[in-house]
């Protein structure tokens, strides 16, 4: 890959300490990628440097952009030179900066308010063991939640406007600790797109970092309802793939991958998606998971804590996970547990496991 090429403002970001790089992806999308941006320089009460990396546009659009960051210093606008998809252009983004939070949103999509940024940098900020912090998505249109955009339990949607501990984000906006960037080691550039935030959320928690929602920070998001439902071949490709391809990095051998292979069989087809999904199965196979990791049992004791409990039995996830419809969110269970017995709450780690001095998990191994 050539390095990136800066097409308007900056050169690059301050040479000292700031608070956050802001990525925003851009892939034509003119009249929402222009408000994302406006949204991002707009933030207040933190140092931030905004990166636009555009993989692809329209040389209209992207003369629109160039216009808007013309002659600033808090902004570049760089081409990736192509399409490197969600995980390499975060990658190129998160690469261009040295902000201590690397804030992502989508090109169509808001920051909340003018403080949202700094408040998301602030709860990073007051819990050194947090990784990431997901923001809560809601349709710009209405100020509902994004149910599209919701990447949690079903039974978690009931807490949308509170707090919880988690094991992803949803990429449409976040904000990650660099230094756990860092050393997770930032996407897999060959997730190309769908489930990256997850990826590198299992390799954050099993190094003992913790990851967080906050139904307080908010991100408005311009989804239209045809696009709300409406999941292309491509899209379930990816979901598949790269799942798969996941399991594998972390050991799954394809005996034990029976159960999920056959419910994205059964998925794809009663959706129309058949094709697709054998598609995706062996380009899954063709993936190079490296050598297999292990999940330390802290980590498992985490997922199962924060995620596993919150989807209920197997006929309740076979029912809503597996027969529904692609891209239809499963329906509320309010009587699952509002927090695990061994997880209690947002940063409290469970009896065996407390916070060493750099605020991450230490325990059981």
């Amino acid at each position: 890959m050539s390095a990136p090429c800066v097409l308007a403002g900056a050169a690059g970001p301050p040479s000292g300490a700031y608070d956050a790089d802001v990525l925003i992806l851009a892939l034509d999308r003119e009249a929402e990628t222009l408000a994302a941006i406006g949204s991002a320089l707009a933030q207040e009460g933190v140092s931030r440097h905004v990166f636009v990396i555009d993989q692809g546009s329209h040389p209209d659009t992207l003369a629109a952009l160039a216009r808007r960051i013309a002659g600033r210093n808090d902004a570049t606008l760089v081409s990736a030179g192509g399409n490197l998809g969600v995980a390499g252009g975060r990658n190129l983004g998160a690469a261009l900066g040295h902000g201590r939070v690397i804030a992502g949103l989508d090109n169509d999509a808001t920051f909340a308010d003018a403080a949202t940024l700094a408040r998301a940098v602030a709860t990073l900020d007051a819990d050194p063991g947090l990784a990431a912090l997901g923001l809560r998505i809601v349709e710009d249109a209405s100020g509902r939640d994004d149910l599209s955009s919701w990447g949690y339990p079903a039974a978690l949607l009931r807490r949308a406007a509170s707090s919880f501990a988690t094991t992803c984000f949803v990429g449409a906006g976040h904000a990650i600790r660099r230094s756990a960037w860092a050393q997770a080691g930032g996407y897999d550039p060959a997730l190309f797109f769908c489930w990256e935030e997850y990826d590198f959320c299992l390799r954050a928690i099993a190094l003992g970092w913790r990851v967080a929602y906050r139904g307080d920070i908010v991100v408005r998001h311009k989804v239209s309802a045809e696009r709300r439902v409406a999941w292309s071949a491509a899209r379930w490709f990816y979901f598949v793939r790269n799942r798969i391809y996941i399991e594998r990095k972390w050991g799954a051998s394809w005996p034990a991958l029976a159960p999920r292979v056959g419910a994205y069989l059964l998925k794809g087809a009663l959706s129309g998606q058949a094709g697709a999904s054998l598609a995706a199965l062996a380009a899954a196979a063709r993936l190079d998971p490296g050598p297999p990791r292990r999940l330390p049992r802290r980590a498992l004791a985490y997922l199962h804590a924060c995620d596993r409990i919150h989807r209920g039995g197997l006929l309740r996830r076979l029912r809503h996970e597996v027969l529904a419809p692609i891209g239809r969110p499963p329906p509320l269970n309010r009587s699952l547990p509002r927090t695990s017995p061994s997880w209690p709450g947002l940063t409290r780690p469970s009896a065996h496991e407390r916070p060493g001095a750099d605020g991450r998990l230490e325990g059981r191994p």
